[in-house]
């Protein structure tokens, strides 16, 4: 059982940036790929990038490329969602999850594990 613990939310002005992390229990952390999704308050949770084991294929949804920079660090378990110009409609929990199959957009129904969440709160 792999558990996933975020952190680094907050509430952050419009333009801002915040760094999440996402550190796992589990000594085979480089056996999953990790992924962070988000579920803004009334709507669907959705995919917001993605990672491959090593680092070496990389993916964002349309709505955050360009501005948010996913990365992981398998020595320390870790993985980090770097988010910068951030907008009110970045407004919501972000979930880290851990999957086994890498896909370039992933599906919430194929992760494996998934963290509680942290909230971030972007302010006009």
């Amino acid at each position: 059982q792999v558990q996933l613990a975020e952190s680094g939310g907050g509430l952050v002005q419009a333009g801002g940036s915040l760094r999440l992390s996402c550190v796992a229990s589990e000594r085979t952390f480089s056996n999953y790929v990790m992924n962070w999704f988000r579920q803004a308050p009334g709507k669907e949770r959705e995919f917001v990038s993605t990672i491959s084991r090593k680092g070496n294929f990389i993916s964002y949804s349309a709505s955050v490329k360009d501005r948010f920079a996913i990365s992981r660090d398998n020595a320390e378990n870790t993985v980090h969602l770097q988010m910068n110009g951030l907008k009110p409609e970045d407004t919501a929990v972000y979930y880290c999850a851990a999957s086994r199959v890498y896909s370039d957009v992933p599906k919430g129904g194929g992760m494996d594990y998934w963290g509680r969440g942290t909230l971030v709160t972007v302010s006009s």
